[in-house]
């Protein structure tokens, strides 16, 4: 996720002029002919540094699928590639060489200060793409790493206040309580799902839906995949009319408005004041509100108890690891005994990765996520005594639904743009192209698991011998 382009604007090269030897045609000897000599180009007074583009290609192996240019004059990559990146201020120099990882080049897109050509930067995706596949910083000899950074300066190694869409690093953020207690959850859910209610719309279109859909077929638009996600949802629920339904993390209401208007009383909670505001709203509007409510508040505190299914639809990636087991033995709590529970959520896919998210995603899109595999998951939900009925993974369909969600971020720019400012509109084109890449190539993936609260024998309820759902 850490790639950007653009059409590559070429910068004209500065001619260079040879020195002449002090021996050259001097006055020790008058009458030998003048004598032509060529050097090798350099530039003036550099007193052996490089440029910002030899550095590139010696940390790159000389290896650049696309075009670079730099405000020192300096030019590498393909004269005619199609995708460019541009550095445009010392600035930028600094966030690059004082970040690890895809930080930096965040740190200086987002401020400005590293230009894209050739894509939109509401997908970028196939900068991103090219990066992925062609370019491999490899780390220079102790004596070449050595020139780079004198080359860079002492000035760009001290690290500089970072673009102000950025949150502190892990240990400094304790001042708003420990990781994922209430507090903290509470704001680090406000920084990314309270950006504004218009701006979701224009990104997440009329089902007001920011998780994995599920394409029913590779034509379908987003709403069809959307509304089929929460079909899939009901149905391996078993849901009917009468039935009562928890959905935490319920986002805008979506799941909730959809078992509503087929019965189901429905309940959601959102620790986001902004998709509460929006879902009690929509609520009013379709005449559900006898049988659908959403509250704003933390998960934890929901007293009531016995529902019939519990849903959670992107949620687990913000609770914690560690706080699995009281998390499915919460879920299993509100559960009648043969009642069932839906989890889906993004995955690594393994389960020995650490789980912290770190650089761009955690810093700008999601504070405190934590990934882990499907495995660890579907282990937490079985040691608190729920018993694992099927699991699935809908790894593509999380590539098309944000490929979808970056067309609608191009189409409506010139409005996000207003409404949330340049800057975090470029945030989330990077995070958004990033994220399909990661989902195509396996890095990440998304995972339905559903389990029943059995008995206290250990008997599941009447449930039927196979899958009752339609794909």
């Amino acid at each position: 996720m850490t790639t950007i382009k653009g059409d590559a604007a070429e910068t004209a090269e500065t001619a260079e002029t040879a020195k002449k030897p002090e021996n050259a045609g001097t006055a020790e000897e008058p009458d030998a002919p003048p004598t032509l000599l060529v050097a090798e180009p350099q530039p003036p007074d550099r007193d052996g540094k490089l440029t910002l583009a030899e550095i590139l290609e010696m940390l790159a192996g000389g290896r650049l699928p696309l075009r670079f240019t730099a405000y020192d004059g300096s030019s590498a990559g393909p004269p005619d590639a199609p995708l460019g990146i541009e550095l445009t201020s010392p600035r930028g120099t600094t966030y690059l060489a004082t970040a690890r990882g895809d930080l930096g080049l965040a740190r200086a897109y987002i401020a400005g200060d590293l230009a894209i050509h050739g894509v939109h930067p509401g997908d970028p995706y196939e900068l991103l793409k090219a990066l992925a596949d062609e370019l491999v910083f490899r780390m220079p000899p102790p004596r070449a790493m050595a020139q780079i950074l004198r080359s860079i300066g002492v000035e760009h190694l001290r690290p500089i206040a970072p673009p102000p869409q950025e949150v502190p690093a892990r240990w400094r953020r304790i001042a708003e309580g420990l990781r994922h207690s209430k507090a903290r959850d509470a704001e680090a859910i406000h920084h990314h799902y309270d950006v504004s209610n218009t701006f979701y719309e224009w990104v997440l279109g009329p089902s007001m839906t920011y998780t994995c859909a599920c394409y029913p077929r590779p034509d379908a638009t987003l709403d069809e995949a959307q509304e089929n996600k929460y079909r899939l949802v009901f149905e391996k629920l078993r849901l009917k009319p009468g039935d009562r339904l928890l959905d935490v993390g319920c986002g805008w209401g979506g799941m909730v408005r959809y078992a509503a208007r087929r019965g189901v009383r429905a309940l959601g909670v959102t620790l986001s004041q902004e998709q509460t505001t929006w879902a009690q709203r929509a609520i009013a509007d379709e005449g559900l509100t006898d049988l659908a409510e959403v509250r704003f508040g933390d998960y934890r505190d929901i007293r009531e108890a016995g529902f019939d299914a519990v849903s959670s639809i992107g949620l687990l990636e913000h609770i914690g690891v560690r706080n699995y087991p009281s998390y499915f033995g919460f879920l299993q709590s509100r559960l009648r005994v043969g009642g069932l529970l839906l989890n889906h959520c993004i995955t690594r896919p393994d389960n020995t990765s650490r789980p912290s998210t770190r650089g761009f995603i955690d810093r700008y899109v999601f504070p405190d996520g934590e990934l882990t595999g499907s495995g660890r998951i579907i282990t937490e939900a079985q040691d608190v005594g729920l018993e694992v009925l099927h699991e699935e993974n809908l790894r593509p369909h999380y590539a098309l639904t944000l490929r979808d969600w970056c067309a609608n971020l191009v189409e409506h720019w010139d409005e996000a743009v207003a409404e949330v400012g340049l800057p975090t509109a470029k945030v989330w084109g990077l995070y958004m192209a990033g994220s399909r890449l990661a989902f195509e190539a396996g890095g990440i993936q998304l995972h339905q698991v559903l389990a029943v609260r059995p008995d206290d024998r250990g008997a599941a309820a009447d449930l039927p011998l196979r899958p009752w759902w339609t794909p």
